[in-house]
């Protein structure tokens, strides 16, 4: 089955601008599919499995980012969680940064194909961005653990964001893993969201940081 076809199967009815999301999103996995022949973004290329693990993850949690005029996707790789959600939100900003040169230049070759005019994409680290570019909220995936990201995540928290990022189910050790780092930098851990993933694709869990 395509991109499209399991996308449109799997993301929720009630999803914002769910044709659109289902169109571009699906052209967005082809993009990668195309790009991964000459470099490697991803080993997720079964049309199933990178609908629920790429899109529909990155969409579930969508209502966390409603209402932000601005949000951060530290790095964001081949473009999650990202530019689905900004499929999803196109009242919102969206920023999405990442270190390597190759993949950022992939992501911004895709959203210019994609014609996105709410994203912008920069080949940057998020705690060297975020000091000249302040947003509400930063998010990311497929990140370290807990206690070894909260240093780079201290910038945007002074700077008044809220950082949301999607972990596993292990989650909770993290948090308790960490605890003595945040105190002492006086951030706030906590779990605001849950949800399973089809096919017994695994847990995630949504850790909101901020300021205590």
């Amino acid at each position: 089955m395509s991109f499209a076809t399991e996308l449109a199967e799997l993301l929720p009815q009630d999803l914002p601008h769910r044709e659109n999301v289902i169109a571009k999103a699906a052209r967005h996995l082809e993009l990668i599919v195309e790009m991964n022949q000459v470099m490697n973004l991803t080993r997720i290329l079964n049309p199933r499995e990178a609908a629920i693990k790429h899109v529909l993850d990155s969409v579930l949690p969508w209502r966390l980012f409603e209402g932000a005029s601005h949000v951060i996707d530290a790095g964001t790789g081949a473009g999650f969680p990202g530019v689905p959600l900004s499929l999803v939100l196109p009242e919102t900003q969206f920023s999405l940064l990442d270190a390597t040169q190759k993949k950022a230049r992939f992501v911004e070759s895709a959203v210019a194909e994609l014609a996105l005019p709410n994203v912008r994409v920069f080949p940057s680290r998020v705690e060297e961005w975020i000091h000249r570019n302040p947003a509400e909220i930063v998010t990311g995936r497929a990140i370290a653990p807990l206690h070894k990201t909260l240093l780079v995540f201290a910038p945007a928290l002074k700077m008044g964001a809220r950082v949301l990022l999607y972990k596993g189910p292990d989650a909770e050790q993290e948090i308790a893993e960490a605890m003595p780092e945040a105190r002492k930098r006086q951030m706030e851990m906590r779990v605001v969201s849950r949800y399973e993933l089809p096919d017994g694709m695994g847990a995630r869990t949504i850790v909101e940081i901020t300021r205590a």
